[in-house]
């Protein structure tokens, strides 16, 4: 059977860059190659400010759009470059797009995904599925977590209580309870904390291998407040982002509290992050008495500390990554796009009304056609 080749874009809640995932759909999903462009500094600066404040001008929001769209763009045609591949041989591109505010809950839900799809698609050559989240929301769903559908797809086993948890930006997970409807939502702040902390205060985009973070002391009042968020006593579906968690909330939280070493906070922040899947995990019913596997991937699944800390909470589960369940732990999420993409294509149902909270399954996203 001949290849069908779909490449996955995501840039997600961290900032760092782009992922690509080039996925084959002849069988069973495969991930056949995967690659990674640092998003550049300038637009890395405008982004987070815009996400931080919510605040801009339509002609900043109109060149952010395009800039991204180019980054994007470029991105693809390297990735192709780079794997003797071209334009006629991809199927479609999936693209995840540049959340900059997500807000499921007001009076007038909407979610915002930037990076001008049309002008991907121009640019590439390629058809372009792009918009995803609001066909989900149109039919009364919060746009998100979407990923959940694709690790039901490739992950699930009727033998095992299977989690997968992404540590990105933002933490959230995939329930796939043999014999019940997945579920999947966001837990918590993931590496987004931890990344604007160190950048404040060492100007590092992140805390590689939590080498900063072993250097402190949790402090146990710090922590109490972290999680003493309402957010945490949502029942699911619920989903958030930087709009929450962001170093304003963070600073508000510390002025609660006697001044802490820099180092401590960072401490205190990965032990948040951790205590906030934990809490999470716990609240899992498994009636059956299913083993229980816990599979990581995301940027947290190659922080040596989170990952030791899961695992010493987290005695009664099999803690794994993806990584070693065939899927690298850096590019789960482009795949997942690559999928989606492939499911509109197809015109197939991509979400998960019970992740969701949507009143019916429907096919997500818009296509940008390459002529």
């Amino acid at each position: 059977m001949s290849a069908q080749y779909y490449i996955g874009v995501m840039s997600g809640t961290s900032l760092d860059g782009v992922d690509l995932a080039l996925v084959d759909f002849s069988q069973m999903p495969k991930l056949i190659a995967a690659d990674f462009t640092p998003m550049p500094d300038t637009l890395r600066v405008a982004l987070s400010q815009l996400v931080k404040k919510g605040e801009t001008s339509l002609q900043t929001l109109g060149e952010l759009d395009h800039q991204l769209a180019l980054l994007y763009a470029d991105s693809i045609q390297r990735f192709l470059a780079k794997h003797q591949l071209n334009a006629d041989d991809i199927v479609a591109v999936g693209c995840h797009g540049q959340t900059v505010w997500h807000s499921p809950k007001g009076q007038y839900p909407f979610t915002m995904q930037i990076g001008d799809m049309n002008l991907l698609a121009a640019k590439t050559g390629i058809t372009t599925v792009g918009d995803f989240r609001r066909r989900d929301m149109a039919f009364g769903g919060q746009g998100a977590p979407l990923v959940p559908a694709f690790h039901q797809a490739v992950f699930s086993s009727p033998e095992r209580l299977t989690v997968v948890l992404n540590i990105g930006g933002i933490s959230n997970i995939s329930v796939l309870n043999p014999n019940q409807q997945t579920i999947g939502y966001d837990v918590g702040a993931g590496n987004t904390l931890l990344d604007i902390w160190i950048e404040k205060h060492l100007g590092k985009r992140y805390d590689a291998n939590g080498e900063w973070a072993k250097t402190g002391k949790i402090h146990s009042a710090l922590l109490t407040l972290l999680l003493d968020e309402p957010f945490f006593q949502l029942p699911p579906p619920k989903s958030t982002g930087r709009e929450l968690f962001n170093l304003e909330w963070l600073e508000h939280k510390l002025t609660q509290i006697e001044p802490l070493p820099v180092e401590d906070v960072q401490a205190t922040l990965v032990e948040f992050t951790v205590q906030s899947i934990v809490q999470a995990l716990r609240q899992i019913e498994n009636p059956q008495d299913y083993p229980c596997v816990l599979l990581v991937c995301g940027g947290g699944a190659k922080n040596p500390l989170i990952m030791e800390r899961l695992q010493t909470h987290l005695t009664d589960w099999q803690v794994s990554t993806t990584t070693e369940y065939g899927l690298d732990v850096d590019y789960v999420e482009a795949a997942a796009f690559a999928w989606l993409a492939y499911q509109r294509i197809h015109n197939l149902p991509a979400n998960l009304p019970s992740v969701t909270g949507a009143t019916q399954a429907v096919s997500l996203g818009a296509i940008f056609p390459n002529i």
